[in-house]
């Protein structure tokens, strides 16, 4: 009996990230990823800068629309977020033609608040498949990778394992072609309390949000564009 629980405890121990949810590519929105592919093929193979997300960067084409004009648009870039993925669908759509037919110089990347489900390790897990799908398909193309902005009025457990995938994801930094940043201090006030001026719902930006995060990011886009 003893043996037999020990060769259990072995077998379950051999679980690993690589048989977490958030690393197996699904497909969720194939009307969206169809929308994407005509977008790419307009865009006549020069999409210099891309977004890659979920509803927060999907965002881009609703409250902030005018920041991304002003700030993104002249860059030649291309927004490649839906709302509710989660990392296996970004995955999925990166293995499925939205990393080809054009060379990005950057790609600004944040997933992962919709894996509510999975653990710390397992969403970074997930980030880290996409990155490594970014370089195997655009070599020559550096990557900002943000933090996952935070979520809720007040510090929840939600918004902590959201903080927990953060501190992973950091060492993705090789201070070379990724760089990671997280800017999610300039959506807080100083007690780290939300305000509604900012994320009406407490987890998407408004107009005033998306002109915070271009203005956070702005001159490192630009800095990683131009290296």
């Amino acid at each position: 009996m003893k043996w037999a629980m020990t060769m259990l405890c072995f077998a379950l121990s051999t679980l690993n990230a690589g048989d977490a949810n958030t690393t197996k590519p699904a497909e969720k929105d194939p009307a969206r990823h169809k929308g994407f592919m005509t977008d790419i093929k307009k865009m006549n193979g020069v999409a210099n800068l891309v977004f890659v997300g979920d509803s927060i960067t999907d965002g881009w084409r609703g409250a902030g629309k005018t920041v991304w004009q002003k700030h993104f648009a002249p860059f030649k870039a291309l927004n490649l977020g839906i709302a509710g993925d989660r990392t296996e669908h970004v995955l999925w759509r990166m293995k499925n033609g939205e990393l080809e037919g054009y060379f990005a110089r950057l790609f600004v990347l944040m997933i992962g608040t919709n894996n509510g489900g999975d653990s710390a390790a397992d969403v970074a897990a997930g980030i880290e498949a996409i990155i490594k799908e970014i370089k195997a398909k655009q070599p020559n193309a550096r990557i900002l990778l943000l933090g996952i902005f935070p979520r809720s009025e007040q510090p929840d457990p939600v918004r902590n394992k959201n903080d927990d995938v953060n501190k992973l994801i950091a060492k993705f930094d090789d201070k070379k072609s990724i760089k990671y940043l997280d800017i999610g201090d300039k959506f807080l006030n100083a007690d780290k309390s939300m305000s509604k001026d900012i994320m009406p719902d407490f987890l998407h930006p408004n107009l005033k949000g998306y002109e915070i995060w271009a203005k956070a990011i702005e001159d490192t886009v630009k800095q990683m564009m131009a290296g």
